[in-house]
């Protein structure tokens, strides 16, 4: 299925400065062609997965059944509209090289050690 050129216009290109600041190519969450798919046609995707605009052919409206649950992901770019809403909407994960639980340091300060008695 390829996009109509009618579909998914947009004058400008899409940037997420907020979750992506020194770009989506450098983030390593996507590939060069789903990188060039979002900032060609992310802005007409986010304005029709918000509602901002409204469909113009069968392709927009399927988009949009898509976001709204109503349809699976077919295409290319719905797919990669997908994938973007995921890693952008699920919390970041944090992981830590220290466990919960603290460590005594009481332990060695109540031993006492004698070094007179040699």
């Amino acid at each position: 299925m390829e996009i109509n050129q009618d579909s998914f216009k947009s004058n400008r290109k899409f940037y997420d400065d907020k979750n992506y600041p020194r770009g989506m190519s450098r983030s390593g969450d996507y590939t060069l062609s789903e990188v060039q798919l979002l900032e060609q046609y992310g802005v007409a995707l986010s304005e029709l997965a918000s509602g901002k605009r409204s469909p113009i052919n069968e392709q927009e409206q399927h988009f949009v059944d898509v976001c709204s649950g109503k349809a699976e992901p077919e295409h290319k770019i719905e797919k990669v509209w997908m994938k973007y809403q995921n890693k952008v909407l699920t919390p970041k994960q944090f992981h830590t090289l220290f466990g919960k639980a603290k460590i005594a340091s009481d332990t060695l300060a109540n031993e006492a050690v004698d070094l007179d008695d040699e």
